[in-house]
This record gives structure tokens, sequence and C-alpha cells, in this order.
């Protein structure tokens, strides 16, 4: 027969195993749970980052109308270029980060081959702020003919373009427009490094 402390002894058993079964299982749960947590959380702050991605390759323009600072600079090819020279025809000046960013001179090279800048006699003026043996190595490099203009931060400066990149010290990625009476009628950010050529006739178009 069994004594009554012994049937005590297996209901503490008994009730002991239970708890440990219970903390187990809790555990797991927390587990499960955290785990959730930590993937919903993953997949906020992918889509966070995913968000502010698109957000800063957005391009940003302005539209103001003001007197377009003159300027001359030198060119790569050891020509040089005067804004006021150019009266009379739009002009549109091409701020970027020059050397060392394939996509900014690739970019020059498809407006270049496009003939319809010249249909319209829009005349395309690129300026860096590189020297000339930085900014020739990687023309030559990459097969881009245009001189591009060498600009010390005074006219990037004027004009508003310098930090827009991913340099604080240097333009990024850009356009301004100057129409033939010489306003700046037209400026534009492209944080993704490209237009296409027919895109940025468009918007040139539109403004003139």
């Amino acid at each position: 027969m069994t004594s009554g402390s012994a049937v005590k002894r297996d209901q503490h058993r008994e009730q002991a195993v239970a708890a440990v079964r219970q903390a187990r299982e809790d555990a797991a749960r927390r587990g499960r749970l955290l785990r959730i947590a930590a993937t919903v959380l993953g997949v906020l702050v992918a889509a966070g980052l995913i968000t502010a991605g698109l957000l800063s390759a957005r391009p940003t323009q302005q539209v103001v109308t003001r007197a377009a600072p003159d300027f001359t600079l030198p060119g790569s090819d050891g020509s040089s270029v005067t804004l006021s020279a150019l009266r009379g025809k739009p002009v549109l000046l091409y701020f970027s980060e020059g050397a060392g960013c394939d996509a900014c001179l690739v970019q020059m090279q498809t407006i270049e081959q496009d003939p319809a800048f010249a249909t319209k006699g829009v005349t395309v003026v690129p300026i860096v702020m590189n020297t000339a043996a930085q900014i020739n190595a990687d023309r030559q490099r990459l097969g881009v003919r245009s001189a591009f203009y060498l600009d010390d931060g005074t006219v990037s400066k004027e004009y508003d373009v310098l930090g827009k990149g991913m340099h604080a010290g240097l333009p990024g990625h850009g356009f301004v427009l100057v129409n033939p009476a010489g306003q700046q009628v037209w400026a534009a950010e492209y944080p993704s490094m490209w237009l296409a050529p027919d895109q940025l006739l468009k918007e040139v178009g539109s403004r003139l």
C-alpha cells in the first residue's frame, strides 16, 4: 500500500516536471516572439533605408529667374570659355564631380553624341573642379571628346552647386540653363548621376 508521503513525493515530482516543461514552453514562445520582432524590425529598417535612398536620389529643381553670373574659365584642351560671349543662344552649364566619376563623363559623352543639342542651338558647357591632367586622363580613357572647363570653386559657388552630391566641397551632378538673354531660368540636381539626353533636352526646350 502506497504511503501518504510517497503520494506527496510523486505529486511534487509531477509538479516540478510540469513547471520545467512550462518554463521551457514559455522560453520557446519568448524566443519565437523575439525572432518575429527582430524580423519585423529588420524589414522596417530595410524599408526605411530603401525609402531614404529613393528620396535622396530624387532630382531637385529650381526655376527662379536671375541674371546668370558671368565667368571665364580655361578648358582642359587649352581653350577658354566666357559665358557672356555666348549671349544670343541658350547655354546649358553642366556641373559634375568630374575626374574619378565615370558616370559624370559618360553623361557628357551621351550629350555630345546627340545631334539634337546642336540642331536646337544649345551650347553645353561642362564644368569641373579638376586640373586639366586629372580630367583629361578620364576623357581619354572613356573616349569623351568635349573639353571640360576648369573651375577653382568660384563659379560653382556662384551657381550654388557645391555640396549637392556626395562631397561637400564639390558639385554633384546638375545642370543650369541660361537663356539667350543671359538669364538663369532653370537649375536641377540629379543625385542618380544620370539624365537621358532626350529628357534633358525636353527639360531645356520647355523653358526657352
